[in-house]
């Protein structure tokens, strides 16, 4: 499989004093368009408010940073008005209409990603806006609009004639709706909050995102989790044996990343930093050492409940294989093997860096 798995930043579309939508081109990593995955970011300044849209593609939104406010239209339901935070992972159906506003003097910054099987473009996300000068409103006729909408010509032509922002505008003043925290339930999950699935001291630990802890994700198609490894620990070498494909996004600090493909072939080695996007491919194997201060990332899986099968360790594959099928495979003698298997016997997924 010959394929450009290496990192990648997002780069600006479009935006202005409330903020930009950035997003990452299938062009500059392919793994996009052959995995049909699509990945964006909005970051809103003060007052910054994206307008009401909805996306051709199931999504999971991570706030990377500060807080804000989300609206959501799930399909025939009526509004909910979340108050969100860093650390937040929101499923996204089709069919939501969701909008954004950030009220806070810190920046706002929102992470997508999500399934683009059904998507106009493979690779890419397209928003369709409710508003603005680029909104569906403004497509139509004044007849049509005063038709649907049971108004006058003149109100028609003033509420067109009021939407010049595109996407994303600057609010002075506007008096949107509070924020309710009961309508987090069911909506959201804070993975810097939340019960760790896997906790190894001066290893890392680890919040997966799936249908037990917010049922929305099976409507999305996609699971996800939260991994904080520690400064200079390591995690293991392992594949999604479920045919998933996992698309990491670096959160904070930096470490070095190896994948190894078909025939063994080691098809990716770098350096990963904040803001790096890279994509595995299905049973593509990868392991990572993170930097003295450390290395965190949030990932997608293209499955709701994904399945991991990690080679080294206290449960890695080659700890089930019997001693004598070691022996033949490796090519080894039994003392070998024995020093083989008698390592890592207490450690899982991540481990500590050498003492």
């Amino acid at each position: 499989m010959e394929i450009d798995l290496t990192p990648r930043l997002a780069k600006k579309v479009y935006g202005g004093d409330g903020g930009s939508y950035s997003a990452w081109s299938p062009s500059e990593l392919p793994m996009l368009r052959e995995g049909d995955i699509g990945a964006a970011k909005l970051s809103l300044e003060k007052d910054g408010f994206a307008l009401p849209n909805y996306s051709d593609s199931a999504r999971v939104a991570y706030v990377l940073q500060g807080n804000g406010v989300v609206g959501i239209v799930l399909p025939e339901k009526e509004e909910k008005v979340l108050p969100v935070k860093k650390g937040d992972a929101i499923a996204l159906p089709f069919g939501v209409i969701t909008w954004w506003y950030n009220k806070e003097d810190t920046e706002f910054v929102v992470l997508f990603l999500g399934d683009t099987k059904t998507a106009h473009k493979r690779g890419e996300f397209t928003d369709f806006y409710l508003n603005g000068s680029n909104g569906i409103f403004t497509g139509f006729s004044t007849e049509f609009v005063g038709r649907a909408w049971d108004l006058e010509e003149s109100v028609v032509k003033t509420l067109v004639g009021k939407q010049t922002g595109k996407g994303i505008v600057k609010l002075g003043g506007a008096n949107l709706p509070e924020p309710n925290k009961e309508h987090r339930d069911g909506m959201t999950l804070n993975c810097e909050e939340a019960p760790l699935d896997v906790d190894i001291e001066g290893g890392g630990r680890v919040v997966v995102l799936n249908t037990k802890n917010l049922p929305l994700v099976g409507e999305v198609g996609l699971g996800a989790d939260l991994v904080r490894l520690d400064g200079s620990a390591m995690c293991s070498p392992g594949f999604s044996c479920d045919s998933a494909l996992q698309v990491t996004y670096i959160v904070r600090g930096s470490g070095r990343v190896q994948v190894v493909g078909v025939d063994g072939k080691r098809v990716l080695e770098t350096t990963v930093t904040a803001g790096n996007l890279f994509i595995v491919p299905r049973f593509f194997v990868v392991s990572k050492i993170a930097d003295p201060e450390g290395l965190e990332w949030f990932s997608i899986i293209t499955t709701p409940n994904p399945i991991f099968t990690h080679l080294a360790g206290s449960i890695g594959a080659w700890k089930a294989l019997s001693p004598q099928v070691l022996e033949a495979s490796f090519n080894v003698d039994s003392d070998t093997e024995k020093l083989f298997r008698s390592k890592r016997t207490s450690d899982a997924i991540f481990f500590p860096p050498p003492k």
